[in-house]
């Protein structure tokens, strides 16, 4: 197996000779499959990715999780079966002229010595469309194979065609199971861990760590050793970490939460469907998650104007005039007060009746209107705007509503293609008006 000279960059651990204390979450990544933990489904003894990494048979891939999941430590793993050459690339780090040169180098080693290139692209969709073009040709004349790591939906961000020519291979965020494995692990390791220090948690301090890492192994890493740097131990009697000094320590964890990404989308979408479900409890819940992680409030209290026309609807005319409330409270009021009204907005649409008559309506009208084409409006309900007009008989038969109050169910109002179709079928709700 040959990696490059770079490999140290994305696999700190791996550089024996640097001179700064290589960092904790670093020292403990896994070095063989043994110590991969929380990602059997995948990785497990029998799985196929598992097999074809340890045959050296991998196809390209794109490795799909949230932070801290293993997709750098798979690529790691990867790098210890390739019999070839390893090279770590950062879409962050890197610019496309050295991207332009790895993959000229890749084609002249296949082509000379018959050698292979796996490629590794840490946060691949920091890549543009037209970027991402350029890895096609080397993919397709196996000049490279590609691993591309991402922590967004490769749906959105990685084209279809480089999608179609890789293995989507998806972790999961981290049980917390496998988070106490890991840090269990750290707490006894004497050579990479911290176990030299000879540092214990009680459970309250342990779960609170977990707790923290919220399923980021690499975050709950990195806070254990924030932790116990700030320790001075005895030399005679172990150090036993408590509940406050991890608090002490730690203050508030952030969310997770990428205003650009899926969660965003995973997280306004469970909002919605508690509002349309009257779950106030579960819409509150993602409202919170929606504003601890920082989400722009005029967003939140967008979706409510959209929600109290779309799915309450007539069943409660002031729906509308609440969620207009809302949004207007977003234009001069900020965070946190701001929090309070868009509480108030969740709570009434979450509990208000429901229908969308109007909304399925409007959608069988316009598909109707694009089924039917330019269907001639009927000639009574024409304006009459000029003596031509009215000699060619618009307007005629006309019967003025408040003159006539039988027009207003007598007279038509559709092109005589759709005579006698209903787009407005409300419920039997007094609310809403026939």
């Amino acid at each position: 197996m040959s990696t490059s000279s770079e490999q140290s960059n994305l696999f700190p651990a791996e550089n024996k000779a640097s001179l700064v204390p290589v960092p904790l979450a670093d020292r403990m990544r896994p070095r063989d499959f043994s110590e991969f933990v929380g990602q059997d489904e995948v990785l497990g003894d029998e799985t196929s990715l598992r097999r074809a990494i340890e045959l050296d048979r991998l196809p390209s891939l794109i490795i799909w999780g949230p932070p801290g999941s293993g997709k750098t430590t798979l690529a790691g793993l990867i790098a210890r079966n390739v019999q070839g050459e390893f090279v770590p690339f950062s879409a962050v780090l890197n610019g496309v002229p050295e991207l332009r040169t790895i993959l000229k180098t890749a084609r002249q080693r296949r082509t000379v010595s018959g050698q292979k290139t796996v490629l590794f692209v840490d946060e691949i969709h920091r890549f543009n469309k037209a970027q991402q073009d350029a890895f096609l040709p080397h993919v397709e004349r196996g000049d490279i194979t590609l691993i591309g790591a991402t922590t967004q939906n490769p749906s959105f961000e990685v084209i279809a065609p480089l999608l179609s020519r890789s293995l989507v291979v998806t972790l999961r965020q981290l049980s917390d199971e496998s988070m106490g494995q890991i840090l269990d692990r750290a707490l006894t390791d004497a050579e990479r861990g911290v176990g030299a220090a000879h540092i214990s948690l009680t459970p309250e301090a342990r779960s609170m760590l977990i707790r923290y890492g919220n399923g980021d192994a690499r975050s709950m890493l990195t806070a254990l050793e924030f932790v116990v740097n700030q320790l001075k131990p005895s030399e005679d009697v172990p150090a036993a970490i408590g509940l406050e000094a991890v608090e002490a320590a730690l203050q508030k964890k952030a969310l997770r939460y990428d205003r650009d990404g899926e969660e965003h989308f995973n997280l306004i979408s469970a909002y919605i469907k508690s509002m349309r479900d009257s779950d106030s409890d579960g819409a509150l819940y993602w409202l919170a998650r929606m504003l601890e992680g920082g989400e722009d409030p005029k967003f939140i209290a967008r979706r409510q104007l959209i929600f109290a026309s779309e799915d309450v609807g007539d069943a409660n005319p002031q729906a509308l005039l609440i969620a207009s409330a809302v949004f207007k409270a977003t234009e001069v009021i900020g965070p946190p007060e701001v929090h309070i009204n868009l509480a108030q907005g969740t709570t009434y649409l979450a509990c208000s009746a429901k229908s969308n008559a109007s909304y399925v309506g409007l959608k069988e009208a316009m598909k109707d209107a694009k089924e039917f084409g330019n269907l001639p409006v009927p000639l009574h309900l024409r304006n009459a705007a000029t003596s031509l007009m009215k000699g060619m008989g618009y307007g005629k038969g006309y019967r003025y509503a408040h003159d006539d109050p039988q027009a207003k169910t007598e007279q038509d109002h559709l092109p005589q293609e759709l005579q006698g179709k209903r787009y407005y079928r409300p419920k039997t709700d007094d609310k809403e008006s026939n």
